[in-house]
């Protein structure tokens, strides 16, 4: 039965009166729901026999959009009971919001459910709505805040037909961003236990169209390199079940029109806002529809709720573009830098740092430490970030994770007084953690050997020679919390660098009885989560900077207790431009952790000049990981121009809106750019990779500009209409040498 009529702005009276909601609308007769934002649209709809059907997901279109939902009687596509005669209702052809297991829809479910009887079907139907001003939160987890003023809140409560479980759908919406972010609350209301086996964020389903998947595939020192491949009859996948959101496949995806370019087509991103293991699978099915479902890896959860007892899936955040991939970025940027990343430095200028690890290694002591620090101060450098080794009996890594005191052999007088030291040269004092790992050759193993992530009676798996603390276990995060601050009580240390140098397997918790085993990979982000909140509002005025062999925990749950997240453990200028781009698609500069590095590369052996390797690193949180003292004269003097110049950008850089110029994954340049909100200043970065002999002049087309407006290009006396420089272009310089780096520098002069 098809439903029609117009929209009204309605809410349940005790929450708030009729009228007040501007991105909500409800018709109450036909029960259709519009979740609308300044661009986009979102539609579904309580039918007769209370399925909630998803209707449509676009531009706006002001209209019921179930009247395209018309589906013939398909084979081996079986009926509800209730739906009667009617054979052309099935639940596996009806686009569904949280389609269920075992009731007759055989695509990808969202949702599995086991019962005390063994059975895992799970019917539900609509029982009602609550609309409320601002945004929802969830227990425990991360997730996008909001002002009331800034935000609503759609909440659809279902229930199972013939059991007492209950789940509640809820729906925030920011429309300034178009962003609409979901999760899922499932309730046990009966006497009987339930095992949840499968529980996720968001289900999509969109039954019109043509779409191309995008995902951000890697390894660890080459992550988030952006790959785009058509949709084929079946399931497609990724997933991490390395206990982290992992180096491998990044949680997030994009479902793109197959022309959709940067500037043109539409397109759907979706980026899970969660730091463990995760699935996000697309299926293209038998109607050529498409079904893309986003949550918790299924192959290492499953949880038991007791009576009345509820468990919280994490937050799905998604947004539609018509105008291309870089509208859907800046969409994502927004959203990140102002409504998840959050404390001092969420928008702050974040200091430019220099990290001793590849200058020393383990080799260090105070002097060698003082002397790179005097290097860098009287180069502009604001801070010195001592990396591992300066804790326990640290001198490979095979020893000491988990005693965190000052190996005083290398540092006399402890951290306190290097800190002071830094401190007089006008620098700040920032050190490297693994919190979450422990040596086997380390006191606080040999205490508490329990306390590793290990099965019984089997040799546990070592990963970089070291194990894992079971951080579901509160004893654990209280001792790493007690040990962190005691450092952190003691000594000026205003920079944390919380590292994670290992997948998570052998999973086993010494605390849970064996039917609770499988609970281990959520309860340990939980643990993360809760010991990062308990730090994060002890020490709001130290940066925290997340990292995971680089770029193994690059996502948005992380970014909630530290803005910004080391990019990648590969440090070569070149491919960093491909690892780069692949991140802007989703995460703001602001979150990227960049570096200049020491040439020869000490993972590629590339050389690449020093200004190339400069311009590459201000993509991100700018800093230098090499011993400026032994630099030459000249090169010192470009260091401290790059510091200047940096520093004259940064806010551009990072609160700018954000284009990428040219696709460095197929070509031979790779160009990027970043233009202020007023359309008054623009920063053209890039390289030209290699240089032919009798090499042509290029002209680059910029974006973001006022095409009505005349731009300078600094340095010269050159201007030209926005309108030329994103059409025509901009005349490149003539490359030297390879890797040539380019700077072009534009304001509005009218």
């Amino acid at each position: 039965m098809q439903q029609y009529g117009h929209f009204a702005r309605t809410a349940v009276s005790t929450i708030i009166e009729k009228g007040d909601f501007m991105a909500i609308y409800i018709n109450e007769e036909s029960r259709v729901f519009r979740l609308v934002t300044e661009n986009s649209e979102y539609q579904l709809h309580a039918d007769e026999l209370g399925v909630l059907r998803h209707l449509w997901y676009g531009k706006k279109v002001d209209t019921d959009m179930s009247y395209l939902l018309d589906y013939p009687d398909v084979g081996f596509s079986g009926n509800p009971y209730d739906a009667g005669d009617k054979r052309t209702y099935s639940l596996n052809t009806q686009p569904l919001e949280y389609p269920c297991e075992g009731v007759g829809d055989f695509r990808v479910s969202a949702v599995s459910v086991v019962h005390s009887d063994g059975s895992n079907a799970l019917d539900l139907r609509y029982k009602g709505h609550k609309l409320s001003k601002g945004k929802y939160s969830i227990s425990g987890l991360p997730a996008v805040y909001a002002d009331d003023s800034d935000a609503e809140t759609l909440e659809i409560f279902l229930r199972d037909t013939s059991t007492e479980t209950e789940v509640t759908l809820r729906y925030g919406v920011i429309s300034k961003y178009d962003i609409i972010t979901r999760s899922a609350f499932v309730k046990n209301c009966g006497d009987s236990p339930i095992k949840i086996e499968k529980a996720a964020s968001l289900c999509l389903d969109i039954p019109h169209g043509e779409w191309e998947w995008v995902h951000f595939h890697g390894r660890h020192a080459m992550e988030r390199l952006m790959e785009r491949v058509p949709l084929f009859h079946g399931v497609q996948e990724i997933s991490s079940s390395r206990g982290t959101s992992s180096h491998q496949q990044n949680p997030s995806v994009i479902l793109c029109s197959p022309d959709c370019t940067e500037q043109n087509g539409e397109c759907i991103g979706a980026f899970f806002m969660y730091s463990g293991g995760f699935k996000i699978q697309t299926e293209f099915e038998q109607m050529d529809q498409v079904r893309l479902v986003m949550g918790l890896d299924p192959e290492t959860f499953e949880w038991t709720l007791e009576n009345n007892e509820t468990f919280e899936t994490p937050e799905a955040v998604m947004t539609f573009s018509a105008n291309g991939f870089a509208k859907m970025s800046h969409n994502f940027h927004k959203i990140i830098r102002e409504n998840v990343c959050r404390g001092k430095y969420q928008l702050a200028e974040r200091p430019v740092l220099i990290n001793n690890w590849e200058a020393t290694y383990f080799d260090f002591n105070e002097k060698k430490i003082l002397k790179i620090a005097k290097s860098a101060a009287k180069l502009g450098v604001d801070m010195l970030v001592l990396d591992d080794g300066w804790f326990g009996k640290r001198n490979s890594d095979t020893s000491g994770l988990g005693d965190w005191f000052v190996n005083e052999n290398k540092l006399k007088g402890g951290l306190s007084m290097l800190a002071d030291k830094i401190n007089d040269l006008g620098m700040k004092l920032g050190i490297w953690f693994e919190p979450e790992m422990v040596s086997e050759d380390s006191h606080l193993y040999r205490a508490h050997p329990d306390w590793a992530i290990a099965i019984p009676d089997r040799k546990p798996m070592r990963g970089r020679f070291q194990l894992v603390l079971d951080m579901s276990r509160r004893e654990v995060q209280d001792y790493l919390f007690i040990a962190i601050s005691n450092i952190l009580d003691n000594a000026n240390i205003s920079y944390i660098k919380w590292d994670m140098n290992r997948s998570i397997s052998d999973l086993y918790s010494h605390a849970l009885p064996a039917e609770r085993q499988g609970e281990l990979s959520h309860r340990y982000i939980l643990g993360l989560y809760s010991l990062l909140e308990r730090l994060i509002q002890k020490y709001p005025n130290v940066l925290f900077e997340g990292c995971s062999g680089g770029g193994g925990r690059f996502d948005a749950g992380m970014l909630y207790y530290c803005p910004q997240i080391w990019c990648s453990d590969d440090t070569d200028a070149f491919e960093r431009t491909k690892i780069q781009y692949g991140t802007s698609f989703i995460y703001p500069i602001s979150a990227v952790g960049s570096h200049v590095s020491v040439v020869p590369n000490h993972q590629t052996g590339r050389i690449t000049p020093l200004e190339t390797r400069a311009v590459t690193a201000m993509a991100g949180s700018f800093g230098y990981e090499l011993d400026l003292g032994l630099l030459t004269d000249e090169e010192k003097t470009a260091v401290a121009d790059q510091i200047r110049r940096f520093k004259n950008f940064d806010t551009l850089i990072h609160n700018g809106s954000y284009y990428r110029l040219t696709n460095p994954m197929n070509g031979n340049r790779a160009f990027w750019s970043y233009v202020s909100d007023d359309r008054s200043e623009a920063l053209v970065h890039g390289m030209i990779y290699h240089v032919p002999a009798n090499m042509k002049r290029s002209a680059l087309r910029l974006s973001g500009l006022d095409e009505n407006s005349l731009y300078s290009i600094s340095g010269t006396k050159e201007t030209y209409s926005g309108a030329a420089l994103m059409n025509g272009g901009i005349l490149l310089p003539m490359p030297w040498g390879d890797y040539t780096p380019v700077e072009i520098h534009l304001k509005k002069v009218k």
